[in-house]
């Protein structure tokens, strides 16, 4: 299993989700200049395309670009509070099209006060025709930085929703 993990905006994936991770495979997390890259998402398309990615996470800034990216890998992600509305950096969004069912999960925190939690929901409420499966987990206990406890859960959730 190959897991394609995007960071966040001046983050990186830390050595604790690292090892997490790597009980179900083996992890790329590309380090990413979101303020000098505003095509990011096409400039990573490009870096895994003849990769065999079979998962897509991230997290904020890097759940935005996840996002797009399990569209045109048609590839299942999971997003912790993707910012798909709005960033503070620019970034240009490819038109990706998936004609096949995809998954995606979404873990929001209600106390998420960098990305609304609001806005994530009227986006994907704006896109229920759309030809996608959307898993949404709404944690009250959770604001913007993902602890580790929710993050090993919110994992192997994903993970024993694919072997299903």
């Amino acid at each position: 299993m190959n897991i394609l993990y995007i960071h966040g905006l001046n983050a990186s994936l830390s050595e604790e989700k690292r090892t997490i991770l790597e009980n179900y495979g083996t992890v790329y997390s590309p380090t990413i200049d979101y303020e000098s890259d505003n095509n990011s998402i096409e400039n990573i398309r490009r870096q895994f395309v003849d990769e065999k990615i079979d998962v897509i996470m991230g997290s904020s800034m890097g759940g935005f670009v996840g996002y797009y990216l399990s569209i045109t890998f048609k590839k299942p992600a999971l997003l912790f509070n993707p910012a798909l509305v709005s960033r503070s950096v620019v970034q240009n969004v490819p038109d990706y099209f998936n004609p096949n069912r995809s998954f995606k999960r979404l873990v929001l925190g209600a106390k998420d006060e960098v990305v609304d939690p609001k806005d994530t929901m009227k986006f994907i409420g704006e896109r229920i025709a759309e030809n996608t499966d959307y898993h949404i987990s709404l944690r009250q206990d959770l604001v913007h930085r993902i602890p580790l406890d929710i993050f090993e859960y919110e994992v192997r959730s994903f993970f024993n929703h694919l072997s299903t």
